[in-house]
């Protein structure tokens, strides 16, 4: 079974990742994965520390060569900033008598409580002394992980026909206008690399920075929604057999593990739920040459799943991210450990992040997906798993051809003795 952990503090000496359960033989184009590094660290409305850490991925175990072992992948993208926290968030025991150290220590304290962050919480659950305890772990920081882990799902679902891009469809309640349903996911990809916020509306690009600056001079932030798209998906990957099965159930829950994702949509769900059934459920008809399988449908409401599973249309996922709660203005809140009325803290942050978070939303739907593959048709190495999804898409092609053809078999009268 494919699965990751991931390791660090926001301002450690590094993030970690172990992939577990990638077959043997995967080739690995580090450029590529280290263009997704680059582009989670993208994107108009982005902090100060996108301007000191340039991230990149180091594999030091499972891979050789350029391919995988077969052997758990370990991934490291170093922290540049590290040198700025040395006694802060050493490892090692520290010593509190020096000025030096008091002097960082004193310069990075954390006593007031953040809305919307993870450090009242967490702080009460862990019985921490220290905010910055929680602070480090739960930071979206942590996501340049997953964009590692989510880089190398890509390797292996290119490897079997699968494309899966994402960009952004709205920021602080500015819409992009940019039809995509009908769109080559080539085409997709390039609008995306030349807008400043990801989106595939040039136009409404320009409308989400003047917002954005807006929130940056009266300082606020901006949330925002953004879609993932995956073309060449197998039918048949999760199942409806058992609840945790569901790939929509899975992609749900992965996505929603992302920092600040506080909603997740499959297809048109949500205006699905106020429409009559005729105009929410995709027809079926005849085989299009253009499906490779033989049905064809003209809509695409279920946004690619049926029942708990991929059905051969377009995978269509939305993650809709609330404003970052680190805020210049501060929200009210309350002092630690006195628990009196205070301003909340304010730690560098971004004014919007939601161009960065189409990226790592990508890399968890990729994640599911390449999971899903696996579960479905295995393989320890990369030979044994496409050959094994070229077979069954070749079944699905020629299911209806097979099944009009096949006849029972002649079952010869039972003996008696």
């Amino acid at each position: 079974m494919l699965r990751f952990l991931t390791s660090g503090e926001s301002h450690g000496q590094t993030l970690v990742a172990i992939l577990d359960g990638i077959p043997a033989g995967l080739s690995i184009n580090i450029d590529r994965v280290n263009e997704e590094l680059r582009s989670r660290q993208q994107g108009y409305g982005r902090g100060a520390r996108q301007k000191i850490e340039t991230d990149t991925a180091d594999f030091v175990g499972g891979v050789r060569h350029g391919t995988t072992t077969g052997a758990p992948l370990a991934i490291l993208v170093r922290n540049r900033d590290w040198d700025n926290w040395r006694h802060v968030m050493s490892v090692s025991a520290v010593d509190f008598d020096s000025p030096e150290v008091q002097e960082q220590i004193k310069k990075k304290e954390i006593t007031r409580f953040r809305p919307g962050h993870a450090d009242l919480p967490g702080t009460f659950k862990f019985r921490q002394k220290d905010i910055r305890d929680v602070l480090e772990r739960a930071s979206a920081r942590e996501t340049a992980a997953r964009v590692a882990v989510g880089a190398v799902c890509q390797e292996l679902l290119r490897a079997v026909g699968v494309k899966v891009v994402a960009h952004v469809i709205e920021v602080g309640g500015i819409p992009g206008n940019g039809q995509v349903d009908a769109m080559h996911l080539d085409k997709v990809q390039k609008l995306v690399s030349e807008s400043e916020m990801f989106c595939v509306d040039p136009e409404a690009t320009e409308k989400m920075k003047v917002s954005v600056k807006s929130a940056w001079q009266e300082g606020d932030s901006l949330g925002g929604v953004v879609e993932v798209l995956a073309d060449g998906l197998p039918v048949g990957l999760g199942s409806y057999t058992q609840w945790d099965l569901k790939i929509d159930g899975q992609i749900a829950q992965a996505v929603m593990s992302t920092q600040a994702i506080k909603a997740v949509e499959i297809g048109d769900g949500v205006n699905n739920s106020s429409r009559p059934g005729s105009q929410v459920h995709d027809a079926l008809y005849p085989a299009d040459a253009s499906t490779g399988l033989p049905f064809s449908r003209k809509t695409n409401h279920a946004g690619g799943i049926e029942g708990g599973m991929t059905n051969g249309s377009r995978l269509r996922v939305r993650a809709y991210m609330k404003p970052i709660p680190t805020m210049r203005r501060g929200l009210a809140s309350l002092a630690f450990p006195s628990f009196t009325a205070e301003t909340a803290h304010y730690e560098r942050s971004d004014v919007c992040a939601v161009p960065a978070a189409s990226v790592v939303v990508k890399a968890m739907v990729s994640f599911a997906l390449a999971r899903a593959i696996l579960d479905k048709f295995g393989g320890d190495t990369m030979i044994d798993t496409e050959r094994a999804v070229s077979a069954y898409s070749e079944y699905c092609r020629t299911a209806a051809v097979t099944s009009a053809k096949t006849e029972p078999a002649d079952v010869p009268e039972m003996e008696l003795e």
